[in-house]
């Protein structure tokens, strides 16, 4: 039987690895693209583009950034795994999230719109895409504390307990 409250945290620490990992390759090709771009290079063949792009890779840099610093939160609650540190990771986490989802629902417009994309802009696409998924799941395991302690800590008032 596993210790009470180390469930969820079997499952945390690689996916804050993986996290992480497609975090700095969303950074990196967001930041190519981006630059590529800004130079008027939208004919790179491994570029491309429509009208939409520019901002996808806007949202994607924002995103890269907020959860790359997300996980460094995630890291430091899963060494320290209190409530105290599960309130920085979490808030973090729901932010990081949102603007991912932000960033997915550019992705979405720019292949509705079609056109010439890239190699490298189809793998920014579908980076963005995995990386709402797997930063919803790990929302869900740092949250899974409010159901059972056995899944690790929750919100939990320290006031008349």
């Amino acid at each position: 039987m596993m210790a009470t409250g180390r469930g969820g945290r079997s499952l945390m620490g690689p996916l804050l690895a993986v996290n992480f990992v497609v975090y700095l390759i969303i950074l990196g090709l967001a930041g190519w693209s981006l630059d590529k771009y800004i130079d008027g290079e939208q004919n790179h063949p491994h570029l491309g583009g429509n009208p939409s792009t520019s901002f996808m890779l806007i949202f994607a840099l924002i995103a890269g950034v907020t959860g790359a610093c997300c996980v460094v939160a995630g890291f430091l609650h899963y060494k320290a795994w209190t409530s105290d540190s599960l309130a920085a990771a979490a808030s973090s986490a729901i932010i990081s999230w949102a603007i991912t989802a932000l960033a997915v629902g550019l992705v979405c417009k720019e292949i509705i719109l079609g056109g010439y994309r890239g190699k490298r802009l189809q793998t920014l696409e579908a980076l963005i895409i995995v990386s709402t998924v797997s930063q919803l799941l790990y929302l869900v395991l740092l949250h899974a504390g409010l159901w059972s302690r056995r899944y690790g800590p929750g919100y939990r008032s320290s006031y008349g307990t």
